[in-house]
């Protein structure tokens, strides 16, 4: 069986506390048309230099109907840096067009076979995953960027037509696992392509 969720499957459920005060399910973002969900943090340089590319991404495409939810599954244990009080303070400096969510245990994680941050899914009406990988392909330094892999992937669902290119790579720091080194993985979590 492989670690990440693969093309078709569901989205699996989640029910996580966000930096609104909230806590948010699957089910809250039921009147989303598509549902970009991805894994992020607070310190990786691959995150932070894509950010902007992100909040575009998400901008461009709220008007159909898109919405974003960024999941923090970091161990702090690991990474002080992403901590859920460093959650709040990131998107109080920077107001970040999505929902951003707290995964302390690392389950949800887990279920969708997050690798790195950031790691994209995008699920369709349906929620079922019909794109999972990088958001582009050079997110450490966006000015050296050739393609945004998201934004194609948008593209395509909100046309009505297949995703062109539906898995590719994530690019990033891998998921800070609590207990492990910082550069380990699961054993089953090989590339995806």
């Amino acid at each position: 069986m492989a670690f990440t969720l693969q093309i078709g499957e569901q989205a699996p459920d989640f029910r996580l506390p966000a930096t609104d005060g909230r806590t948010w399910s699957l089910d809250d973002f039921k009147d989303a048309r598509v549902l970009v969900i991805f894994f992020t943090c607070n310190h990786c340089p691959y995150v932070i230099g894509s950010d902007e590319v992100t909040r575009a991404t998400a901008l461009k495409y709220e008007p159909h109907g898109v919405r974003f939810v960024g999941i923090n599954s970091n161990s702090e244990n690991t990474k002080p840096e992403d901590s859920f009080e460093n959650m709040v303070r990131r998107m109080e400096e920077h107001r970040f067009p999505w929902v951003y969510l707290r995964d302390e245990t690392q389950e949800v994680a887990k279920a969708y076979g997050a690798l790195r941050t950031p790691h994209f899914y995008v699920f369709d009406e349906n929620r079922k995953l019909v794109y999972t990988g990088r958001g582009v392909d050079n997110p450490r330094d966006t000015s050296q960027m050739t393609v945004n892999d998201l934004d194609n992937a948008l593209a395509d669902v909100i046309a009505g037509r297949p995703v062109a290119v539906p898995l590719t790579n994530p690019i990033g720091c891998n998921v800070k696992w609590d207990g492990k080194d910082p550069h380990w993985m699961p054993v089953e979590a090989c590339d995806l392509v």
